[in-house]
């Protein structure tokens, strides 16, 4: 049997804006590791927030990709959760903060320091923070500690327009995706959910035409691209982006019908 490793996006893929699960796709997960396969996350979210969708999903993978690449978890029953950092790369945020700083002075802003704990300017809802491994700090408390992602919403913008902002500012030495709203995510220099998941499939052995992402946002064209150039299956959520959608081998559902479901149905996992 050919064992697939699989590697699904959270929101808009699939979780619904209400935090539900798309149609099917717990099954789906489930049924596609019982057969053999590796079911895992690579998401824009931290560890914090990715842990909680892992343990209501049921699959325990060896790795786990979050904060877009910049981390990769590891299964290990000795570590809380049972999962510990394998890797984590880090950036010195003072430099892209001054200058976003300059051009988003009403911004929110939240950095991801190199042990997941989180600092904030201001609470965003979809951040998902607590007070155990967050802290609400001034905007040059943001600075000082390498961090592993910067994350700007700018509510005042259309996607459109903060998309156009951010490319005027000439951002360089990072890596940056802006997603469905004014939503900046800011990592390390040539690291994205891409890199990280290549050296995930490196260490599980797993062809490269046997690898299969499936996303919905501009954070994962990385990831399309990378598949897709290992001769492996891009899916896109039939609600993506055209810039997404172009990216992608496939097109499957909308979220909300069971988009995921459908593309394990596709692959014959399930």
């Amino acid at each position: 049997m050919t064992r697939r490793l699989i590697a699904l996006d959270i929101d808009g893929t699939i979780l619904l804006e209400d935090e539900s699960f798309s149609p099917g796709a717990v099954e789906a997960a489930l049924a596609a590791e019982a057969g053999g396969h590796i079911v895992t996350l690579a998401t824009g979210r931290s560890w914090e927030a990715t842990h909680r969708i892992l343990d209501r999903l049921g699959i325990r993978p060896e790795y786990v990709v979050c904060s877009n690449g910049a981390a990769i978890m590891s299964r290990d029953a000795a570590a809380p959760g049972g999962y510990a950092r394998h890797t984590t790369e880090t950036f010195d945020p003072a430099p892209v903060l001054d200058l976003l700083l300059e051009h988003l002075p009403a911004a929110n802003y939240m950095v991801e320091l190199e042990d997941g704990r989180r600092r904030y300017t201001h609470s965003v809802g979809d951040w998902l923070l607590d007070d155990a491994n967050s802290e609400m700090v001034t905007f040059d408390g943001l600075k000082g500690d390498p961090v592993s992602r910067v994350v700007v919403v700018s509510p005042e913008h259309t996607d459109g327009e903060f998309l156009s902002l951010v490319e005027r500012m000439g951002l360089t030495q990072v890596s940056y995706s802006v997603g469905w709203t004014a939503w900046l995510d800011i990592a390390p220099d040539g690291v994205d959910k891409s890199t990280a998941l290549e050296q995930v499939r490196a260490l599980l052995g797993v062809d490269g035409s046997d690898v299969v992402v499936i996303g919905d946002g501009r954070n994962d064209l990385g990831m399309f691209g990378w598949a897709a150039g290992l001769d492996g299956r891009a899916f896109a959520m039939g609600q993506a982006p055209e810039e997404v959608s172009h990216a992608a081998t496939d097109i499957t559902d909308d979220v909300e019908d069971g988009g995921v479901a459908a593309a394990f149905e596709t692959l014959g996992v399930v």
